[in-house]
């Protein structure tokens, strides 16, 4: 059986993240270190991707990727024809970087910044995601109540641009809104380069047309 680009990109993370947990040379060596970047060392802005804090971390981002990968991608397979599985693996390669980019502009010489994970890469399949099927329920994890994603998209990058000007703590939140951001911008120019579907008409009739019990919805609706 053919494994799906989005079960590679999982298996590759996983191994590569388990074995970053108690290999601390690997972990520096692909730990998204902006100093390191200036250097020339412009690779870590891809390692990063594949490395985790812990266990949590990893878990939580691959179960994200896992349930909206496999839709995107095969979407993507649907839109694009055969070329749309590299289209989709561009989209997620190219998001780790381009989700980071603010990051090393605004601290190229923090010499104590490190960022690690595939949040941006899998906040551009998210979104991407809520692009083709924006009323699909996206929620947290085990809380039986889902909003439209269109909707938990508004209030996740809201949320998240407020948190990433207050600052601290250990999340990196400017990769998860420009992720976001690549996300949808890269499945509107794909459409337009690769394809004749109206990918943003489609979007904007959905949400015309939906009824009051798409934007809230429950476990099992």
């Amino acid at each position: 059986m053919e494994l799906s680009i989005t079960l590679i990109i999982i298996i590759i993370t996983g191994i590569v993240s388990f074995i970053a947990f108690s290999n601390h040379n690997l972990l520096e060596q692909f730990i998204f270190y902006p100093p390191a970047v200036r250097r020339g060392q412009f690779y870590r802005f891809f390692s990063c991707g594949l490395i985790h804090a812990d266990w949590g971390h990893l878990i939580f981002n691959m179960l994200a990727l896992y349930m909206f990968g496999g839709i995107v991608e095969l979407r993507f397979a649907e839109v694009f024809g055969a070329p749309g599985k590299l289209i989709y693996l561009a989209m997620y390669v190219l998001a780790l970087a381009v989700s980071v980019i603010p990051t090393y502009i605004n601290n190229k010489d923090n010499y104590h910044y490190r960022s690690l994970g595939a949040s941006g890469a899998v906040s551009a399949v998210i979104f991407a995601g809520i692009l083709f099927h924006p009323l699909v329920g996206v929620g947290l994890f085990f809380i039986p109540v889902y909003l439209a994603g269109f909707l938990f998209g508004i209030i996740y990058l809201v949320v998240s641009g407020w948190l990433d000007k207050k600052g601290g703590g250990n999340i990196n939140h400017s990769a998860h809104i420009f992720g976001a951001l690549f996300g949808i911008g890269f499945t509107i120019i794909a459409c337009r380069i690769f394809s004749d579907y109206p990918v943003l008409q489609e979007f904007i009739d959905q949400i015309k047309n939906m009824s009051a019990g798409d934007i809230i919805q429950t476990r099992g609706s």
